[in-house]
């Protein structure tokens, strides 16, 4: 495999995969192959992954908690010359992971911002759910408590395809929320995606709640949900 010319002063925000290892891109192996310096969210994450691939690069962490202070010191890297790679733990980099502080400031500086497309959890489960992908909306993780209720309240009444990511420890009190104040609606819980433990459960949300229940939930969660359906005056008006 040859090695991609990397442009320096470039940050490259390169998407890993969500579970599988054999889900990543060539061309994402042969950027962090290149790079000078990789950013990821958990260096011993990461370190798994490079060391499937037999890639030995300097790391620098950058999280959701440091990203604020960590992100000038990449712009730095990146005046000086280097190419910087940025990872999360799985999946594409800002899609509720921490991208957007170090992307927005390396724009600002002039800086080139160059995407390395691949694997997203949210799509994954968006294409297999049965639902339409035609049009979606995503909300990544709903509140913990403040704005919660009207979050939902808001959602309610979207029409689109509504995509959520949720925490095993929490993910059959957000679907009886949801069956509170949605009704019942079709949904899709995917778990595990690409790893050997993968699992989609679809069905009305109760169907679905009871399934969830029998087994200890394990791993982060997709939540797709059927949008609200459009009364006849809505259609007519349409």
């Amino acid at each position: 495999m040859t090695v991609e010319v990397v442009q320096p002063g470039t940050l490259y925000i390169v998407s890993t995969p969500i579970g599988n290892l054999d889900d990543i891109t060539h061309r994402a192996v042969k950027i962090l192959s290149a790079a000078d310096l990789i950013a990821a969210e958990d260096t011993r994450t990461t370190k798994v992954l490079l060391d499937h691939y037999g890639i030995s690069k300097p790391m620098l962490s950058y999280f959701s908690h440091n990203e604020v202070q960590r992100a000038p010191q990449l712009i730095q890297r990146l005046r000086e010359g280097q190419t910087v790679a940025l990872v999360s733990d799985a999946g594409t980099p800002g899609i509720s992971d921490p991208a957007y502080a170090v992307v927005r400031l390396a724009l600002e500086n002039g800086f080139p911002v160059v995407p390395i497309p691949g694997p997203s959890a949210l799509l994954a489960a968006l294409v297999t759910s049965g639902l339409p992908m035609d049009r979606f909306v995503f909300e990544g993780f709903l509140p913990l408590k403040k704005g919660r209720k009207t979050k939902l309240e808001i959602l309610k009444q979207e029409h689109r395809t509504i995509v959520l990511y949720e925490s095993p420890h929490r993910i059959l009190k957000t679907l009886g929320e949801l069956h509170d104040s949605f009704g019942e609606r079709f949904v899709c819980v995917a778990r595990e995606l690409t790893k050997k433990f993968e699992e989609v459960v679809r069905g009305p949300i109760t169907t679905v709640c009871e399934t969830l229940n029998a087994r200890e939930p394990r791993g982060e969660y997709v939540i797709v949900i059927e949008g609200a359906r459009k009364s006849s005056q809505d259609t007519a008006e349409a």
